[in-house]
């Protein structure tokens, strides 16, 4: 009788669940990685002309988030996504008991080789991967699941974080740049430009474009908007820098 109502409590997750665990896992760390990486590597990182610092800070904060991430499902066999998706990793003999960390350890590594994994998962009739074969582990539904608003809010919450991060990041190190600079000085001397707006008293919240330095020879692409007192005003600008020079305007078109 024991073992009916722990089969019954304890009761396999759908694949699909799973997948969107999976999802949801690797947006939160890349999230986290993408931060910390944004973070190290500070505002002024796109007029950084030496590529082997950027590779060794990315390889600093890379290397310890990969760890983690194979380490996700180690508190209590729940990782955020399985919290969010309502499942659990538990021992495929005793689904009563939490596998060791070095077995759910072993079990994501195999995360390396997704879509290996993502066939195996999708094609084995006990809905198990390579990583749970070898760690002996399965992916059961969480009986103690929380209610789903709470839930669906934090994946709301989570992906809302990452976007809005990564778009105030980016727009940040893009403005704080040498080429964006030089080309919103070219703008304010652009008789033009001046005249058509009827005086510059800003810009954009976020620029779109592109910084690409290489041996100190780079190319800056900007698409910037111009707000004046009279209209506003979209501006494309080209730079170019040689090496060891300044940025130069090399196009504008408005």
């Amino acid at each position: 009788m024991t073992e009916q109502k722990t089969e019954l409590a304890f009761l396999k997750s759908s694949r699909k669940r799973r997948i969107a665990a999976f999802f949801i896992d690797h947006l939160i760390m890349t999230f986290l990685m993408v931060s910390i990486v944004f973070i190290a590597l500070g505002p002024n990182f796109m007029d950084e002309n030496n590529p082997s610092k950027i590779m060794t800070t990315m390889l600093f904060v890379m290397i310890p988030g990969f760890l983690l991430y194979f380490a996700k499902d180690s508190l209590k066999g729940i990782s955020a996504g399985k919290w969010i998706m309502g499942i659990m990793v538990r021992d495929e003999n005793s689904q009563n008991k939490i596998p060791s960390f070095g077995r759910i350890f072993l079990r994501n590594l195999f995360i390396i080789i997704w879509p290996i994994e993502f066939i195996v998962l999708a094609t084995n009739d006990q809905k198990k991967r390579l990583g749970d074969k070898l760690a002996k582990t399965i992916v059961v539904k969480n009986p103690n699941e929380p209610t789903k608003l709470p839930r669906v809010l934090a994946l709301i919450g989570v992906g809302i974080a990452f976007f809005v991060f990564v778009f105030f990041t980016a727009g940040n190190a893009m403005k704080n740049s040498d080429a964006y600079k030089v080309a919103t000085k070219e703008i304010e001397i652009n008789k033009e430009i001046i005249a058509e707006t009827g005086g510059i008293k800003g810009y954009g919240m976020m620029p779109t474009g592109n910084v690409s330095i290489s041996n100190e020879q780079g190319q800056a692409q900007f698409e910037i908007k111009v707000l004046g007192n009279k209209k506003d005003l979209n501006v494309s600008v080209y730079l170019e820098k040689e090496p060891n020079g300044e940025w130069k305007l090399i196009e504008m078109q408005k």
